[in-house]
Parts: structure tokens; sequence; C-alpha cells
């Protein structure tokens, strides 16, 4: 199992997917204080968490995306690359090793299959943050979920930031002054409600990239590439246009 990893991390590495790291499910489990594992794969004993940190997945995407015209013109472009690297490289190393897996993915939400931000922290690929993502100590906001496998094997492969959670020592916290809503602050973190709102009536002030995000001390170097900011935020501004309506009808 240990070249296992070894293997899915080498196949994962040429399309940016840089942090994969596996722990039992009674590990993630504890983190979600659930006492069953995910109802589509009772059966598994291991969840591999898949994520990038960094730039080099958006850009093996553009590469990918340049070769195949029309690509955009899907509804969820992004989505569907997601799907064809995990199932066409990743899968494949479960399959060569006889491993019996299963992908869930975090843009699939129903019915509900895995919690990512649990996984990700059971998994010490990140630490929580202010800013509602996780952070991580290399790449601080700039990682992304990209899916997650489930193994019928026992696999212990955590990444390096279990207990990782640098905001409650940050001195600068720039987060907070950075974002033009208001919306940070400590201890409370992330105010949904006031970010989606000013989000969604001050559409250009956000639209190029998340203020308090890019402000973040950890990680500045591998912010995503400018058309990759873009495409994310206009991808949030459309998921929080249903709950902004909800949030104004309801007060």
């Amino acid at each position: 199992m240990e070249r296992f990893i070894e293997n899915l991390r080498a196949a994962g590495a040429p399309f940016g997917l840089n942090l994969i790291a596996a722990v039992p499910i009674r590990v993630y489990l504890e983190q979600t204080r659930s006492a069953r594992p995910p109802s589509f794969a009772p059966q598994m004993r291991s969840i591999v968490v898949v994520a990038n940190g960094g730039g080099d997945f958006w850009r093996a995407f553009s590469r990918y995306r340049d070769a195949h015209p029309g690509w955009d013109e899907r509804q969820n472009p992004l989505d569907d690359f997601t799907r064809i690297v995990t199932e066409q490289h990743l899968l494949q190393v479960a399959h060569a090793e006889g491993i019996d897996c299963a992908a869930a993915y975090p843009f699939v939400t129903q019915p509900v299959t895995v919690n990512f931000m649990a996984l990700g922290r059971a998994a010490g690929v990140a630490g929580p943050s202010l800013l509602g993502v996780l952070v991580h100590p290399t790449y601080g906001p700039w990682i992304a979920f990209r899916a997650a496998l489930l193994l019928d094997r026992e696999l212990d492969a955590p990444g390096d930031a279990r207990a990782f959670d640098p905001c409650p020592g940050c001195v600068t916290r720039s987060c907070i002054s950075a974002c033009p809503a208001a919306a940070v602050s400590y201890p409370q973190g992330w105010d949904i409600p006031r970010c989606l709102c000013y989000r969604v009536e001050n559409e250009a002030a956000c639209a190029p990239v998340c203020h308090a995000r890019a402000a973040c001390v950890l990680g500045p170097e591998h912010r995503y590439p400018p058309d990759a900011l873009a495409y994310h935020q206009r991808r949030a501004l459309q998921a929080m246009r249903p709950y902004y309506d909800q949030v104004r009808s309801s007060g």
C-alpha cells in the first residue's frame, strides 16, 4: 500500500494534483462525528483525498481545453476535466493493484457523499482559516479539493498539515482589512450572509479575486493565475445569486 500511494501521487503530479493523502475511514468518521461510512460505499476501509495546491492544475486544464475545441462550451468544463483525470489516471492506479475503488467529487452533492472540509483536516492536507476555506502550510488558501477515492484496503498516509491552525497566531491578519465587505473578523471568521450580499450587490468589486483570500500571508507566490481566479469568481457569483434572493426575501 505504500507503493500504491506513491504511484497515485505520481499519476496526479502531471495534472497539478500535488496534495494526495489517505486515512482509514474510522479517522474520517471521527472528524465528521459520524457512525457510518458514506452510504454509496459502505464496505470501504480507507479514503484518499485528492487536491491541488497552486496553479498547476489550472494550467493542465488549460492545455486540455486548448487541445479540445469547444470544451469551454460545456456547462462545467473544469469539473468534467476533473472526472477525466480521476477516472482515466488515478482510478487506473487502483485497478492495476487489484484494489476496489470508488470516486466521489465535491461538485456532486446529491446524494450527500463526502465532507471534503472534514476529510482535508483528517488527512492532514490543510487546516482551518478565517476565510471559510482550508489553508496549507506552503500553498496557503490556494488549494482546492478535487476528488476522494474510497478503497477496500487499509491505508494511512496523512499529509504534513495535521493540527495546522495558523490564524490564531497570525500577527497581521491582513485578510480582515482587505475584505471590502468587512465579512472577515477574528475570532468569528467568515460572515457568509454579509459576503454574499456584498458580492451580489457590488458585482465588479470582487470579480477579479476574493481580496481577503489574496491578502493571506500564506503562499502568496502560489496564487492561481488571473484567468483561473476570474473563472472561479464568476462561478461563485452564479451560485450566490439564489441564496441572495432567499436572504433578501426572508429579511
